[in-house]
């Protein structure tokens, strides 16, 4: 992969070229096409979808629907219709949480999420069990990050029938585990629990075939994936989508809407009221181009290689302690250099070009299980390179002498 090549297809890389932005799990850096897709439907195409007769808006219809049959193929969905838009992994599921779960569980059931959940995939679920009188259930992983699997199964198998719905990240965005979601999605289909992957830390670079999986559903944010902000995707089963409801009211998502009474227009249309991030989907159209163009299983073998050259570098600073060590694992490493607080590294880092994210990273039960107050966390991407990573590992390296005894006890 020639890293120097494609990073200059980055705008931003252009202006700031001593950038070492390491903070791809929070959101990725646009390339040019992305940037030029927003303002080509902005110059040439701008009027509201879905609404108009004349020939512009019948043009940024087109343009929108034909990202969502795009989608369809990059996900291999059956239809487009299971393509919903949303303003993000967040929207999407909360989507799923308030109109599948919340009309299902009943008093005494239960949702099943894991220890190692971000706060997007925790909130929506519990309320949903406390205003249902439901059970939220949590099941556990080891210290070094792994999911344990055999208290997975056991949970489902000691509630079998209760269990309503399994939420799972596919990657942890704290840790980097790379869950296996076959044996999970296997297990819960065992069990008849619906189950939800949440894809956001894992659509860029791990190919994803929602038939194969026989995901119930599957949500995403473009932003992650080199789309624009405020874009994202909920993918359903057509028999759960159907059967939904909508939870967003207003215009565009109707049949009949008389003072009495209002009908519901189908899939996708139902639940996506009132006007879409037209220009971001646009864009998050061509971010599915340019990933394509690059091939995901290329993306991963580079995020997997300097995975592998990070990790063995950072191990070799004395003081530094990598938090999940999980055997599978995507481009993610968070780690604590001695007792310097996660801010104080990562602000000392930032003084020297470097972007990393520090704290809890949405994910605050997690690091109450690790004893821990947050971690410092790289992730990379397809722009990344070695010499970032020795960049990083030299200012650690400073910061330690910078922050004296403290750093080493």
């Amino acid at each position: 992969m020639h890293t120097a090549s494609l990073r200059h297809d980055f705008p931003l890389f252009r202006h700031r070229p001593e950038l070492a932005y390491l903070d791809n799990a929070s959101t990725t850096q646009k390339p040019t096409a992305v940037v030029e897709a927003e303002r080509f439907f902005y110059e040439h195409l701008n009027a509201n979808v879905h609404r108009g007769a004349y020939g512009l808006a019948e043009k940024a219809t087109a343009a929108c629907e034909a990202v969502r049959e795009k989608t369809r193929a990059f996900l291999n969905a059956p239809s487009a219709r299971q393509i919903i838009f949303t303003s993000g992994t967040t929207a999407s599921i909360n989507l799923v949480a308030q109109s599948f779960a919340a009309e299902r569980v009943k008093e005494g059931d239960a949702i099943l999420v894991t220890a190692m959940e971000h706060h997007a995939n925790l909130i929506p679920w519990q309320q949903v069990c406390l205003k249902n009188k439901a059970r939220l259930l949590v099941a556990p992983i080891s210290h070094e990050g792994v999911l344990d699997m055999t208290a997975f199964e056991k949970i489902l198998e000691i509630e079998s029938g209760k269990v309503k719905a399994v939420a799972i990240s596919h990657v942890s965005n704290a840790l980097g585990t790379l869950n296996p979601i076959d044996d999970i999605l296997a297990l819960a289909r065992k069990y008849s629990a619906v189950v939800l992957v949440d894809a956001a830390q894992s659509i860029a670079a791990h190919p994803l075939d929602v038939q194969a999986l026989d995901a119930d559903f599957l949500v995403f944010s473009g932003h992650k994936m080199f789309g624009p902000t405020g874009t994202g995707i909920l993918y359903g089963k057509e028999k759960w989508l159907d059967s939904m409801s909508p939870t967003v009211f207003g215009g565009g998502m109707i049949r009949d809407v008389a003072f009495e009474k209002t009908t519901f227009a189908s899939t996708p249309q139902k639940f996506e009221a009132g006007t879409p991030n037209m220009a971001g989907i646009v864009g998050l159209g061509a971010a599915l181009d340019w990933i394509e163009n690059i091939e995901r299983k290329n993306i991963e073998r580079h995020v997997q290689t300097l995975l592998a050259y990070a990790t063995a570098r950072l191990q070799s600073v004395p003081g530094l302690r990598i938090i999940g060590q999980a055997p599978k694992k995507s481009g993610i490493i968070s780690f604590l250099l001695g007792d310097i607080h996660p801010h104080d590294l990562a602000t000392f880092l930032d003084q020297r070009s470097i972007c990393v994210r520090a704290g809890h990273h949405c994910a605050q039960p997690l690091m109450d299980f690790l004893e821990i107050p947050g971690t410092v966390r790289a992730s990379f991407s397809i722009y990344n390179s070695r010499e970032e990573i020795d960049h990083l590992v030299a200012a650690i390296e400073e910061a330690q002498v910078f922050f004296g005894r403290l750093a080493i006890k």
